[in-house]
């Protein structure tokens, strides 16, 4: 079965093939001639999950899903939430996004977040969702090379290091992401074994 994942991630594109089984094969946006800006402009991630796998739907015809992800910290009220990509402005600059954040938390003993990622999957027309819940705190630093986005300052429950310092195996194990594609993975395995 051949889906696209609405995403110009590659980060993103790289987790997701790592855990997909061999009867699916994973397209890019690229490998439908889309570079089309996907538009953003839900007020939840439910709706900006929804929002990209129509667009891609509507306008190729073909079988996908996309994800949209946010760090939901609860000393900052749930933020950056929907705006995570774009926290510290339009430009998308992860390094500006954990400066703002480590900013913020500065000082506030309160550093619970969570991490939370919901996929919208489109087959023939109709609309599933999945989601995946990580829990954690925010450290007070950066930690660790590896990942992206938010990875160097979030620690996993249940774990002594960031996601930047965990094996993207590991990761994938535990994360919000994986744990929405495990979902979809196990949906598309029983229903197209």
């Amino acid at each position: 079965m051949k889906l696209v994942f609405a995403t110009n991630n590659q980060h993103k594109l790289k987790e997701i093939e790592a855990m997909l089984g061999f009867n699916i094969s994973l397209l890019s946006l690229g490998e439908i001639n889309c570079s089309d800006e996907i538009p953003e402009t839900g007020e939840t991630l439910e709706e900006n999950a929804r929002q990209k796998s129509e667009y891609i739907f509507d306008r190729y015809n073909i079988n996908c899903f996309a994800d949209d992800t946010g760090l939901e910290i609860d000393a900052l009220n749930g933020e950056p939430g929907v705006y995570s990509a774009r926290y510290a402005g339009e430009e998308k600059d992860a390094e500006l996004n954990m400066r703002k954040v480590l900013r913020l938390m500065n000082g506030v003993n309160n550093r619970q977040a969570r991490f939370r990622t919901v996929i919208s999957l489109i087959i023939d027309g109709q609309e599933l969702q999945f989601e995946g819940v990580v829990e954690g705190v925010i450290l007070e630093e950066k930690a660790g090379e590896e990942g992206f986005g938010y990875d160097p300052i979030f620690q996993p429950t249940g774990f002594n290091e960031s996601f930047a310092q965990m094996s993207l195996d590991v990761k994938n194990k535990i994360s919000h992401r994986g744990r929405a594609v495990s979902k979809l993975v196990q949906y598309l395995n029983e229903k197209y074994e």
